[in-house]
């Protein structure tokens, strides 16, 4: 959905194929642990780094150094160290900087390798809608798609995905068919979203996240979470999931690290400036979700710490400051009816 997110953004005031059988987990890797500390919402953070270590200097030596290097020079030097060579320049330099910085402070024993989630879940909801985007129009999920990224492996470990019928407007408009790919037939022998919403709380349960392994959401932009899911939890009168009240958005991620503009951080523009194409048919929400789980390893590759950046509190959408302490999600839960 992410035109149709575009358009509902300039509207408001703010801001198909069956899925793949579970894979079996790699044994013998190293996992971020939940610690009882981390269960009950409390972590304690490392202490900082000492920057007038002469490693810092050594690294703003580095960096002055790759400034000043022509794109063929990048290419070459990271094709030098086995790294991916695809990407506009500004993303090469990136790339190429935090190998050395990693590479640096790895010697040092200075890289905190606890403050990791085990994994990722990617999601992008597809909604009804209609073409013009009405205001008065309501918009219920059609599509719940989670994409399992292992961080460790930084491999797509498992996918999820399940059609939903709407109630408020049961039948689809031509537009909504045409974009999404999501016929009537579909929608007509989906589940309810309750339904839907417990399989997913399920299959996450049986991946043990939020238990053994540390996760956290992650989607592209505010709206799946700040609009989709809110409304959506509200025409089925149940309460807002808890561990869907934090995620990642990896637009502010990508811009933030790449340091581009907003503008230049819609989905396709994404992938582009990482020499990547799109793989799959655009607005169906679990290939949407792949392509979203293909930068978000790019950008660990690249040295980026994707963690929570945004949450939901009092029915409103906050920023979550990069200061604050690194939390996973919650097991999840189904959340109980409203009154």
């Amino acid at each position: 959905m992410e035109e149709q997110k575009e358009n509902r953004l300039q509207a408001a005031p703010n801001e198909a194929s069956a899925p793949p059988a579970a894979a079996a987990r790699p044994s013998g890797r190293q996992h971020c642990r939940i610690s009882d500390q981390e269960t009950n919402g409390k972590k304690s953070t490392a202490s900082p780094n000492d920057f007038s270590d002469p490693v810092y200097k050594e690294i703003a030596m580095t960096n002055g150094y790759i400034n000043r290097m022509t794109r063929e020079e990048l290419r070459s030097k990271l094709a030098e160290f086995k790294l991916e060579t695809r990407g506009v320049k500004d993303v090469l330099k990136k790339r190429l900087k935090n190998y050395y910085k990693k590479q640096k402070l790895m010697q040092k024993e200075a890289i905190n390798r606890d403050s990791c989630y085990d994994y990722i879940c990617v999601v992008d909801f597809e909604a009804t809608c209609e073409e013009g985007n009405p205001p008065e129009f309501v918009h219920e999920i059609i599509e719940f798609p989670v994409v399992l990224l292992n961080t460790h492996t930084l491999e797509i470990e498992d996918t999820f995905q399940q059609y939903v019928k709407p109630e408020i407007n049961p039948k689809l408009s031509d537009f909504c068919i045409s974009l999404t790919g999501i016929t009537q037939d579909i929608v007509d022998e989906a589940e309810t979203f309750t339904q839907v919403l417990q399989n997913v709380i399920e299959w996450m349960r049986q991946r043990e996240l939020g238990t053994k392994y540390s996760y956290s959401m992650l989607t592209d932009g505010s709206w799946d979470m700040s609009k989709f899911l809110n409304t959506q939890c509200r025409i089925s009168r149940i309460k807002y999931p808890s561990f869907a009240k934090r995620w990642i958005n990896i637009r502010k991620s990508y811009g933030n690290f790449y340091k581009v503009p907003r503008n230049q951080t819609k989905l396709t523009m994404m992938l582009e400036n990482l020499g990547m194409n799109y793989d799959g048919r655009p607005h169906s929400g679990l290939d949407d979700s792949k392509n979203i789980a293909r930068i978000a390893i790019r950008m660990l590759q690249d040295g980026c710490e994707l963690r929570v950046n945004e949450k939901m509190h009092a029915g409103q959408l906050m920023t979550v400051s990069s200061l604050a302490p690194l939390e996973g999600a919650p097991a999840p839960q189904m959340p109980r009816y409203r009154n």
